[in-house]
């Protein structure tokens, strides 16, 4: 078969990391344990394929580029991912040292890996990964399959210290600047005029450059087109974001613990899940060299930890377990945590009606408060002016007023309490007694009985007439003119000196003579 021939073919490589946080962490990295890409292990039956180690791992990292200077976007990655498969798996890129093949393909979180579809990943811009599964055939290499199922150790001084790095072939690509030490390229720039990633093609790692522009911007290759995995090497100088090799290291020992011995005295009895047909199936054991490893078991409580058990098991069951633990202390934290903000947020909830109510009660009792307030005034204003009248009708009643005296009055009466008012009443009974009705009515009768009187004396010394008819007619003229001088004021039930008169000489009392 003829080889394929490409323009560009480019290696990706990964970051070697221990179980620590990458220097180069930013708001996507996050501590990556093997434990989370071993969901992306191989449906592998290992008992009846024990020559096949089963691994999983991380081969880049899409939108963001790598060391040395190449990136992936996520359109491409949908694209050319699942041709991974079948691809061989090597030893450091050294394509004579094939060791195993890929058989699974799979997108995941960066940071977290979590199963990402295809359909969430095709329109991201932010990092995630290509995670891919696939094999080591041990009879190839033994001694590297060892190293693989030492790496997934965290005990190990070599845990994780084995990474993956992808190869591809490639014919185009763009330019992709970033400001300073940016890696995602959901805020570069990209370029693709031809004309301008010609200027700027000296520049790339890839090409001999520098990466870096003269504004101090970082340069990247962007690939794209006809795009062609070639294969995985396994490395321990990778370049790029991604974390270890998982591998299914245990030996399939179903434990059986005797729950009537104390913790320090529980024994792991060793049940084998292979048949008889199995048992006799040595013909390759002098050629692996099989041996008897640390078993994995579940762990369900802390007492189930014990000197005897930590010499047997491996150290994964005790780390998942820790983990586990930690994750339930977390749920029962969050759980708690989030129950008392809902309590919180309800109290609130209650306070700001209560305070709302109390608003409301508030304004009413201000509204009432007022109104009341209005009430008093108006009573107290009408009470007020009613005392006036009163007082002012009073003085109206005993003394005879012009318009003056009643304007001096009332601006003296006006504010005057009724202790006030009735000193002030005393005293302008002293200062206005000649202005007083009765006393004035009093000295007006006076003055008409002292008049009747001396007209009635005038009227006896009248000279004597020699007829009835003459004196008839004198006494009627005298009482006349003594009607006309009485006052309007007089009382209505007094007869006037006319009525008086004519009583006294009315014409029944007089025999007239012919």
């Amino acid at each position: 078969m003829k080889k394929q021939k490409y323009k560009f073919e480019s290696t990706f490589a990964n970051i070697k990391i221990r179980p620590v946080v990458s220097e180069e962490k930013d708001k996507y990295l996050s501590l990556a344990s093997i434990d989370k890409l071993k969901k992306f292990l191989p449906d592998i039956n290992t008992e009846d394929n024990i020559d096949l180690l089963p691994i999983a791992f991380d081969a880049c990292v899409v939108n963001r580029v790598n060391k040395n200077g190449d990136v992936m976007d996520a359109m491409t990655a949908a694209k050319v991912t699942k041709n991974f498969i079948n691809k061989p798996i090597n030893i450091e890129h050294n394509r004579n040292q094939v060791i195993g093949c890929i058989v699974s393909a799979n997108f995941s979180k960066f940071g977290s890996s979590e199963s990402l579809t295809v359909d969430e990943i095709k329109d991201m811009k932010a990092p995630f990964n290509i995670t891919l599964g696939g094999v080591i055939w041990k009879v190839v290499n033994k001694e590297l399959a060892d190293q693989i199922e030492e790496s997934n150790d965290p005990t190990s001084e070599n845990y994780m210290s084995i990474s993956a790095s992808w190869e591809l072939g490639f014919n185009d690509y763009n330019l992709v600047l970033l400001d300073g030490s940016e890696k995602n390229i959901e805020n570069a720039q990209i370029i693709s005029d031809a004309g301008e990633i010609e200027k700027y093609n000296s520049k790339l790692k890839s090409n001999g450059g520098t990466g870096k522009l003269d504004n101090d911007k970082s340069i990247y290759r962007q690939v794209l087109g006809k795009v062609v995995p070639l294969g995985i090497g396994l490395t321990l100088n990778p370049a790029a974001d991604v974390q270890g090799v998982a591998a299914k290291t245990e030996i399939p020992i179903e434990l059986k613990i005797n729950e009537n011995q104390s913790s320090e005295e529980q024994k792991i009895e060793e049940l084998p899940l292979q048949d008889s047909a199995s048992e006799n199936n040595t013909s390759q054991e002098d050629t692996l060299d099989v041996k008897k490893e640390r078993i994995y078991m579940k762990i369900t409580k802390i007492e189930d930890i014990t000197d005897a058990l930590l010499k047997e098991v491996t150290a994964s069951s005790i780390t998942e377990f820790v983990a586990e633990e930690i994750k339930k202390a977390n749920d029962q934290f969050l759980a708690e945590k989030s129950e008392k903000e809902n309590e919180l947020k309800a109290t609130n909830e209650k306070a700001a009606i209560l305070v709302s109510e109390q608003e409301v009660v508030k304004k009413q009792l201000e509204e009432l408060t007022q109104k009341l307030a209005s009430l008093e005034a108006e009573k107290t204003a009408k009470a007020q002016e009613e005392a006036f009248n009163m007082r002012m009708a009073s003085f109206d009643e005993e003394y005879e007023l012009n318009d003056e005296e009643r304007k001096v009055l009332a601006s003296d009466v006006k504010d005057m309490n009724e202790e006030s008012f009735s000193a002030y009443k005393n005293k302008m009974a002293i200062m206005m007694k000649d202005k007083s009705k009765e006393a004035k009515k009093a000295k007006m009768e006076k003055e008409q009985k002292m008049k009747a009187s001396e007209e009635v004396k005038a009227s006896e010394e009248v000279t004597p007439i020699s007829t009835t008819q003459e004196v008839v007619e004198q006494a009627v003229d005298n009482g006349s003119k003594a009607s006309v001088e009485i006052p309007n004021s007089a009382s209505v039930t007094e007869p006037t000196i006319r009525e008086k008169y004519a009583k006294a000489f009315e014409m029944s009392g007089f025999e007239i003579v012919k």
